[in-house]
Order: structure tokens, then sequence, then C-alpha cells
């Protein structure tokens, strides 16, 4: 007797089990999200049964979604991914994608990347053509700039500008303005301050990083070499940096864009001379040809902006 009330009362544990397992289903099945879901596929009620577990966990990563916390915070199996539930080799089944909040932090990741720099402000980064100093002196740079940046084609057209004029008339920025517009169009730049950046080529030598970091401005789809003329020049720095650099970029098409306090006469006079006091006119012609051929001469004037 004692034997058969424990298996009525087993029998009773059971039947109760089944009827909140079977009001579980219902609940799920009824839940706006999981019914929305599978009216939009071919389902039977055999996968239904047998996708539960799939189902269950459909509904909870989705009103995580709902409730999002932000994407740092985000509770989902896969942070930053929602899940759709599909119907493949007559199972239910979930796929997940990058959720729109996802999709931003990557896209804004790969827009930082397009636009690299090295030695230059934060606010030059940040620079604009809404926020610029827009007046009659910088007018034509501001629209050879603008230009630049609409028609830009990198390895099919290599012509670059060449902005001259002196201290703090907005040159960089200008510069800054065209890599945050590229970056738009998903073009990478690079953007560098040339004194400093001769200066860390000259001792990459020693810690064995120079191709490296000669490669990678070689092969920026557009290379902006800021304040040329600047830095102390050696037949070294001449031949095998600046001359490695704007030979490689004529051959891909590549575009260079300048800034510099010289005028191309100026600039070439300066390249002649070595750190060794020589005057090497022939092999500063040479860099001088490239450059020439390969922009378009720009004068910027206007009052020193870095003297309000």
């Amino acid at each position: 007797m004692e034997s058969i009330q424990s298996a009525l009362k087993q029998w009773t544990k059971d039947k109760n089990l089944e009827q909140r397992l079977e009001n579980a289903r219902k609940s799920l099945l009824a839940d706006p999200f999981v019914k929305g879901a599978l009216d939009k596929i071919p389902v039977t009620d055999d996968a239904i049964d047998q996708g539960l577990i799939k189902l269950y966990e459909f509904k909870n990563e989705r009103y995580n979604c709902e409730n999002c916390p932000g994407l740092a915070a985000c509770p989902n199996m896969m942070q930053g991914y929602q899940p759709e539930i599909i119907f493949a080799r007559k199972a239910i089944d979930l796929e997940y994608h990058s959720c729109s909040l996802k999709k931003q932090a990557e896209s804004a990741k790969k827009q930082r990347q397009l636009m690299k720099s090295l030695y230059v402000p934060k606010d030059i980064l940040t620079a604009t053509f809404d926020e610029l100093d827009l007046d009659r002196d910088r007018a034509e740079a501001s629209r050879k700039a603008l230009e630049f940046v609409v028609n830009a084609k990198p390895g099919e057209d290599g012509q670059g500008l060449y902005f001259y004029g002196p201290f703090g008339v907005g040159k960089t920025h200008l510069m800054g303005a065209i890599a945050n517009e590229l970056r738009e169009r998903e073009i990478e730049s690079f953007i560098v301050y040339t004194p400093d950046f001769f200066r860390e080529m000259k001792q990459s030598i020693g810690d064995g990083t120079f191709q490296e970091k000669l490669d990678m401005v070689k092969r920026a789809q557009v290379l902006i070499l800021d304040d040329i003329g600047a830095e102390t020049i050696s037949g070294w720095i001449r031949d095998d940096v600046l001359g490695a650099i704007l030979q490689h970029r004529m051959l891909e098409n590549l575009p260079t864009l300048f800034t510099s306090n010289y005028d191309y006469d100026e600039l070439e006079e300066h390249l002649a001379y070595s750190e060794r006091g020589g005057i090497e006119e022939l092999k500063a012609k040479r860099i001088m040809e490239r450059i020439k051929h390969y922009t378009t001469f720009v004068r910027v004037e206007g009052a020193n902006r870095r003297a309000r």
C-alpha cells in the first residue's frame, strides 16, 4: 500500500510538471517576438517542439535588446548581436547579426582607422570645413581643398595639392578638414608632421622598424606631409626617405598633399643643402620634379590665426 501511495504522489507530481511545461510552451509561443518570427517562416509543430530551447533563447535575447543597456553592458551571449529565427534542415535554429549599436561601433572603429596621424595636434584631426574660417583670403584654398575631396581617386589619379603660405594662415587646418572628409568617403589618409616624422625615421634604423614605418606612409591612399621644409635636411632623408615615398606614390597614382612655408623654388633650394654643408642641386631637382608634376600649387593667405 505504501508503494502505491508513493507512485500516486509521483504521478501527481509529474502531471503537475507536465502541465507547467505545457503552460510555459503556450506562453512562449504567444510571445509577440516569438509569434512574429514564427509567422514569417514555414515551420512544423514537431520542429517547434524540438526547438523550444532555441525559441526560449531567442525570446530572452530579443527582450535584452528591447531593453538595451548599451553595447558595453549588453547581456546577450554574443555581445552586440541580435538573434534571428531560421528554419533549416527541418529544424529551428538561430542566426546572429550585429545590432545597430554594434554596427555603429564597428563603423566608428573603421573610420578611426581610415585617418591616421603622426605628431599632429588633436584639434587638427577634428577639423571640418563647416567650422573653418573661410574668409576671402582663404577662398581659393578652400575651393581647391573641397574639389580634391570630391574628386579624389587614389590608385587612379595621383594629383595632390601643395599649400604654400606664411605661418598661422590655416594650411594645416585645411588639411585636417580634407582628411576628415576623406574619411566620410572611406578613403584612408595619413597626415604627418614632417620634421618629427623624419626625425623618427632616423631613430627607427636602430630599433629595426624603419621599413615598416616607411611602407605604412608610402602606401597610404592619401598622404599629407605637413610643414615640409621645416626639417633639418640630409642627403639620406631627401633620397632614401622622401624620395622613396614620392617614387612609390607616383608609380601607384597615390595623391600626396603638402603644406609649407616655402614655395616650389624655395623648397628646392632647401632640399639641395645637406647637413654636411654640401649642395646637391640635381638630386633636389629630381625630388621637386615629382612634387611639381603631381601637385597643384595653392597660395594660402590671410592673417596669422596663431597671433590672436
